[in-house]
């Protein structure tokens, strides 16, 4: 049980949350019994610590310090909404401020009709019929706090619905900012629920203005119907003093294709967990990400892939670069199901250090009881060749230029998985500005 009085700030105000979360006009709320199998499942593990497995490499308590107070109601400014654009992609925008979604600053004309798009919190309130077979369905309450947290007191978030057979040709670019004057805790509920044989892209690119501490607990649900189609992109350049814990957890019908990508290029210490079920069978899933880091930066990644359906596949690739004194981890693991025959996974982690102050932890994992399938993991982790350094610089390059260039080619392979090509060239100029 957790003490509130000794708790880190940002957990009081989390639990307060929740107390007051549709206390105001006295309705009931249609989500109590999952807010409070939440709150209970939190009280029982406790924030997490390195003497958990999970957590070996990634110790919270300096990220936790702050006295965080809770996100205020805030407007984005033209100038900030125009800087977080991407050169050359048409794109309906949704804007989120602070956690909080609004309407006002947002674009989704042309998309087609039938297609939702709304403050999760409304849609609570006033369409929960809509979402009770989807909210909170599918994400594993025992096996993590954050997320445990997040679903007994996220107030707000995005909502997204698109319905059967509807292919969103317009790609959906979900802008997140945040507005901190001082240590700013925010909270997001995100949830995607795709229709059968539906397909829809979305690019979430998150920000921070301001120099105070931000600490982020978000959660993101993805829910594919039977041949859905979804294509998911992060990307995470919120700064130095930026940290947070979030979750991807998707869920996938028959013969669905869900990719996630996740690219970190500026942020404090920060956790990115993705979960992915393949429960129907035929259903392909790709995850994988990029994260760039400087300074004392410490990334970590954990995933899971639950193969639980027969004949589906999952391809995962996961590459770090490390300068400094900063710390990447990747912790993937694989779970094929005795049910999950004729599964084909594929995992990898790659790491390159720069700097001899720098560290890469790396622990690929599968773990199988079907006897046909095809599975394969490796990982990866060392400096850039000398030699080939050496080969460049003998045809008149630079060891800088030399050195930048390697290090391009090995980050290019993330790059190359995301299926929108303005998305492409601006995340390659993201990476060689990074680079240099």
């Amino acid at each position: 049980m957790i003490d509130l009085e000794k708790a880190p700030s940002l957990l009081r105000h989390a639990v307060d949350a929740l107390d007051a979360a549709f206390s105001g006009d006295g309705a009931p709320d249609p989500f109590a019994d999952l807010r409070q199998s939440a709150r209970d499942a939190f009280e029982a593990q406790g924030l997490p610590t390195t003497r958990d497995e999970a957590w070996k490499y990634t110790d919270l308590r300096p990220a936790l310090k702050p006295a965080y107070a809770p996100a205020s109601v805030a407007q984005a400014t033209e100038a900030d909404l125009a800087a977080a654009a991407i050169p050359g992609f048409d794109a309906a925008r949704v804007v989120v401020v602070n956690g909080r979604y609004d309407a006002s600053q947002s674009d989704i004309s042309g998309l087609p009709e039938g297609v939702v798009i709304g403050s999760l919190a409304e849609t609570l309130a006033n369409s929960p019929e809509a979402i009770a077979d989807t909210f909170g369905r599918h994400v594993d309450l025992g096996r993590d706090a954050f997320a445990s947290l997040n679903s007994a007191s996220a107030t707000d978030g995005l909502y997204v619905s698109v319905p059967n057979g509807v292919a969103v040709e317009r790609p959906i670019h979900v802008v997140h900012l945040v507005y901190a004057e001082g240590p700013t805790f925010v909270q997001g509920r995100n949830l995607i629920v795709v229709g059968r044989a539906a397909e829809v892209r979305i690019v979430e690119t998150f920000g921070v203005t301001g120099e105070a501490d931000t600490f982020r607990n978000d959660l993101t649900e993805i829910v594919a119907s039977d041949a859905a189609v979804v294509r998911h992109v992060r990307v995470q350049d919120e700064g130095d003093a930026a940290h947070g814990v979030s979750l991807v957890q998707t869920y996938q019908g028959r013969d669905s294709d869900v990719s996630t990508l996740t690219f970190t290029f500026a942020s404090g210490t920060v956790r990115n967990n993705t979960v992915m079920v393949p429960a129907g069978e035929g259903g392909q899933s790709t995850l994988g990400g990029l994260y760039i880091c400087h300074g004392t930066q410490h990334v970590d990644t954990n995933t899971l892939v639950d193969h639980v359906a027969p004949g589906c596949q999952s391809n995962e690739l996961f590459k770090g670069i490390l300068y400094d004194q900063s710390t990447g981890v990747f912790n993937g693991k694989v779970f094929v199901h005795r049910e999950a025959q004729q599964t084909n996974a594929y995992q990898q982690s790659q790491g390159v250090i720069l700097s001899p102050d720098a560290h890469h932890f790396s622990k690929p994992e599968l773990e199988i009881y079907a006897d046909d399938v095809k599975c394969s993991h490796g990982s990866t982790t060392g400096a850039v060749e000398p030699e080939h350094i050496f080969y460049l610089r003998s045809r008149g390059v630079s060891e800088s230029d030399a050195r930048a260039m390697l290090l391009y080619a090995f980050a290019h392979d993330v790059v190359e998985m995301v299926s929108m090509e303005p998305v492409r060239d601006w995340l390659d100029a993201r990476i060689a500005e990074r680079l240099t």
